[in-house]
């Protein structure tokens, strides 16, 4: 079989499954850049993944501007970036450099992402965002809605999506080898921060820490210490917990090959929580009807040391994060928070033959859409607005489970309508509200 024909069987196949990434012409850009012409990026968050975002867009184009509310961060990536403007709030960035700028990354806490992405595009910038897209539900909704309205090249910053090990996989899965797929399950081992108890003591700012800014458009909390840099990730209105960090990537794979998109009712048990740190464990079903390319099955999460019985991977010991996808003919276990490691095939099954496209490296497709080119994978209206949807729907359940050792409520949700309809409670978390100044 020809490259070619090989390339329009795989995308034929994956817009069968609602994942028709590279066929979305309306998606480009309406004036894309040249393909010899510089991309003048602006960076906003530029410690932590920002770093790597911020030198893979210094890689392949010129950075003109860095945005941080740590001036310690801000003046590191000054050393890499000399000729950039300095700013801590993204906001006076766009009011003074909007002309100046085709490009931007967005490497902030969960919370900010949508509010930069948002004004980003609106001003007609193609954005890359790192996952997960967003802090609530109705943001990735709106971040896809937005990237279709301005036609601007976009991109979630799940990396395994340009794997070839990855996109191997859900190739397999899509061959029909396991039958009809039932069960999958997901597991990771985050989270690696403490979460699950009281909001550390009240300090002082440290000078360098810009706080207002930090917080942007979440309610305003006095400084602790164990929020920046890293440790936000465990409370409700910064982070997404050990779901929202991970499930990109590790439910990644089997959301490609099974179009795992607007589930019907999701559940969770967890440790038990406040509703203002997330709890220290979970396990989350989700439930997806039937589809034309697919049975109904379920999906089941687990974080925070939980993991399926290893009979379910035929005796096996679980990895320590990893995918498990059941069909009635076969399984397939997928060891990695990427599908990185070698595919097993379990149940008596071999492994069939299956193509796919290869991708020229993860930031270089959202370079190449901005210069015209075909769409990235996980652009925001195709791909990881849907995956990101999906992922925090189960947050849904944590919420509605804040009592140890017992499964919360049910769940029923309306995707078309955003909303849980026997859970009024939740709405706050499907849209949450800003402070002042603060809009998507």
């Amino acid at each position: 079989m020809s490259r070619q024909s090989s390339r329009r069987k795989f995308l034929q196949t994956t817009a069968a499954t609602g994942a028709g990434f590279w066929v979305a012409a309306g998606l480009r850009a309406e004036e894309s850049k040249s393909p010899n012409e510089r991309i003048r990026f602006a960076c906003v968050g530029v410690g932590g993944k920002g770093s790597s975002d911020s030198s893979d867009a210094g890689n392949h184009g010129d950075v003109v501007a860095i945005c941080d509310v740590d001036d310690n961060t801000l003046n590191g990536a000054s050393q890499k970036f000399g000729k950039a403007k300095k700013y801590n709030d993204f906001r006076k960035m766009f009011d003074e450099m909007a002309g100046s700028i085709d490009a931007v990354t967005v490497s902030t806490p969960d919370h900010c992402h949508a509010v930069v992405a948002a004004m980003a595009m609106n001003l007609g910038k193609a954005c890359f965002c790192q996952k997960p897209l967003t802090h609530s539900i109705w943001e990735a909704r709106r971040l896809a809605e937005i990237a279709r309205e301005k036609k601007v090249a976009t991109q979630m910053g799940n990396q395994g999506t340009a794997s070839d090990k990855l996109r191997k996989s859900a190739a397999v899965i899509r061959s029909g080898v396991l039958g009809n797929v039932k069960e999958v399950h997901i597991w990771t081992n985050r989270p690696i921060w403490p979460q699950g108890g009281p909001r550390p003591a009240d300090a002082a700012v440290p000078a360098h820490v810009h706080w207002e800014e930090w917080l942007g458009p979440a309610p305003y909390r006095p400084f602790a210490n164990g929020y920046h840099p890293f440790a936000w990730r465990g409370w409700w209105d910064f982070g997404t917990g050990a779901l929202g960090d991970m499930a990109c990537h590790t439910v990644n794979m089997p959301y490609m090959a099974l179009a795992l998109r607007d589930p019907t009712s999701v559940q969770a048990e967890t440790s038990g929580h406040n509703h203002d740190s997330y709890p220290k464990w979970s396990i989350i079903k989700f439930e997806f009807p039937k589809t034309d390319t697919r049975a109904g099955l379920t999906m089941t999460w687990y974080d925070g040391g939980k993991k399926p019985s290893k009979d379910l991977i035929d005796g096996k010991d679980p990895s320590g994060s990893g995918a498990l996808v059941i069909g009635d003919k076969g399984k397939l276990y997928a060891p990695g928070d990427y599908a990185e490691n070698p595919l097993e095939l379990l149940g008596g099954i071999s492994e069939p033959k299956v193509e796919w496209v290869h991708s020229p490296g993860h930031f270089e497709e959202w370079v190449r859409a901005i210069k015209g080119g075909e769409p990235a994978m996980s652009n925001f209206a195709d791909y990881s607005g849907g995956l990101t949807e999906t992922i925090l729907l189960g947050n849904l359940a944590v919420w509605a489970a804040p009592e140890a050792g017992s499964p919360g409520k049910k769940i029923e949700w309306d995707a078309k309508k955003l909303e849980a309809t026997n859970a009024p409670e939740v709405a706050a978390i499907v849209r949450p509200k800003y402070r002042d100044g603060y809009t998507v």
